[in-house]
């Protein structure tokens, strides 16, 4: 049984594609990680995560670690953490409400790419959260489709180097200077309050001038 909808499927028939999408499906499509497949997730250091709410609205998010942060767990299951961010929460509270997830996996610089959906499961005290400095929980997914995507449109880029904000074991990650932008540091959670008393007041126009 197919698993395209009456909208691709109506896309499909408009540009003669649906012999092709057919084929794909029955041979690229899977849901078991292979090898290949694990090997690459563990090499990367970032991906880009989709997922909805309750109501169907969209979020996608970057989403970034160091290299093998994304755990292969078995040729089903990968799990990832959530890190400190902007405090919305908008991803993870979407997988709360609705734990269907895609995950795009790329490498720039030998054009490469993997999607991976799944259903997610927000697991506050996972053992694995132990294996990730400073993370608020982990992300388990299991997974219900991946396949491998045409890299003829990535642009190939080179890596200058890893963000220093992410945590690592046996250093200290640096305050995220957003959080004194005047009209947020008032309202920042308990844990960075104190910090950011030590710190000077910048303004958004200070904070877009550091990171241009």
């Amino acid at each position: 049984m197919s698993s395209f909808h009456p909208g691709q499927r109506s896309l499909q028939d408009k540009f003669d594609s649906r012999r092709l999408a057919d084929r794909l499906e029955q041979t690229i499509l899977h849901d078991v990680i292979t090898a290949d497949e694990a090997a690459f997730i563990a090499s990367r250091d970032f991906f880009f995560l989709s997922t909805v709410d309750g109501e169907g609205q969209p979020q996608c998010s970057f989403k970034g670690g160091p290299a093998g942060f994304v755990k292969v767990i078995d040729e089903h299951t990968i799990a990832f953490p959530c890190y400190d961010g902007n405090g919305m929460f908008m991803s993870m509270g979407n997988l709360l409400a609705n734990p269907q997830l895609g995950l795009l996996f790329i490498d720039f610089e030998k054009p490469n790419r993997l999607r991976l959906n799944g259903t997610a499961s927000i697991i506050e005290n996972d053992p694995l959260l132990a294996e990730y400095h400073e993370a608020q929980f982990v992300v388990r997914v299991t997974v219900r489709q991946l396949f491998p995507n045409c890299p003829r449109y990535i642009p190939r880029l080179s890596r200058v180097e890893a963000s220093p904000h992410i945590p690592r074991a046996g250093r200290e990650t640096p305050f995220a200077n957003w959080k004194q932008i005047d009209f947020i540091r008032d309202s920042l959670p308990g844990k960075d309050l104190k910090q950011v008393e030590q710190l000077p007041t910048i303004t958004i126009e200070d904070f877009i001038a550091s990171i241009n």
